[in-house]
């Protein structure tokens, strides 16, 4: 009963859908196994630290439009924080854990996104001034 289960077409599309967005993002991250999360034996397309940059760029787009703004410095700050956990690991001082690698991933997603934002929102002041 459990291998005609598994054969619904709706398994089929939801396991094509997995495997083109395994090769989709395989262009922009590792993909890991030891590094991202499973859900249901399969593989997230991301590793946790891309996932947390993903999580943290939606994030710096809703604070954004609801008008909250991240300060340069504190941005720079949740950059500095997701590069020093990069770096702690490569030079092979501590390894990191996926819940480490999502939340300075979020941290720096977010404040990267921030930058981007707020250099946006100035380059088009100018312009406009001008």
């Amino acid at each position: 009963m459990k291998a005609t289960y598994r054969k619904h077409p709706r398994y089929y599309y939801a396991r094509l859908l997995w495997a083109k967005s395994m090769r989709l993002c395989s262009w922009g991250c590792h993909q890991m196994p030891e590094r991202s999360f499973f859900f249901r034996q399969y593989q997230f397309p991301v590793c946790a630290r891309c996932c947390g940059v993903t999580i943290g760029t939606i994030l710096g787009y809703v604070l954004f439009f609801c008008r909250f703004i991240v300060s340069v410095p504190i941005a720079l700050f949740s950059m500095l924080l997701m590069f020093a956990d990069w770096a702690i690991q490569w030079l092979d001082i501590k390894e990191s854990t996926n819940t480490r690698r999502l939340i300075t991933g979020i941290f720096g997603g977010l404040g990267c996104t921030s930058l981007y934002l707020k250099m946006l929102r100035t380059i088009s002041r100018i312009i406009r001034n001008y």
